[in-house]
């Protein structure tokens, strides 16, 4: 189990336990975190559930694979650290993750 804090485009910080093996977006439709809209559920079909992640966690979190950075290219405010939150897999290793919504979904 991990720590996830999502930190919406107002400041807000929501703080999730998230079970290994689950997602990132699954974490945060589990929690109604806003600005999550997760259109495509998960699929890596739409880019609704971008996420930045935080700089301490970017190396953690991994990089984008191929078919990630082409959904991203539909994203909102694409930047170094934007991931699709459909994509990361919630691991120990992710313990403490803080994760920031944009001001909105593409």
């Amino acid at each position: 189990m991990a720590k996830i804090t999502f930190v919406t485009f107002d400041g807000a910080r929501i703080e999730t336990d998230a079970e290994n093996g689950s997602t990132v977006m699954e974490n945060a439709i589990r929690n109604a975190v806003p600005g999550i809209d997760a259109e495509c559920g998960g699929a890596c079909a739409c880019a609704t559930c971008h996420v930045y992640v935080d700089e301490e966690w970017t190396s953690v979190a991994g990089e984008p694979e191929a078919m990630e950075e082409d959904m991203l290219d539909f994203a909102y405010d694409v930047r170094p650290s934007s991931r699709l939150s459909c994509q990361i897999r919630v691991s120990d290793d992710l313990d403490g993750l803080v994760v920031h919504v944009p001001e909105r979904q593409a």
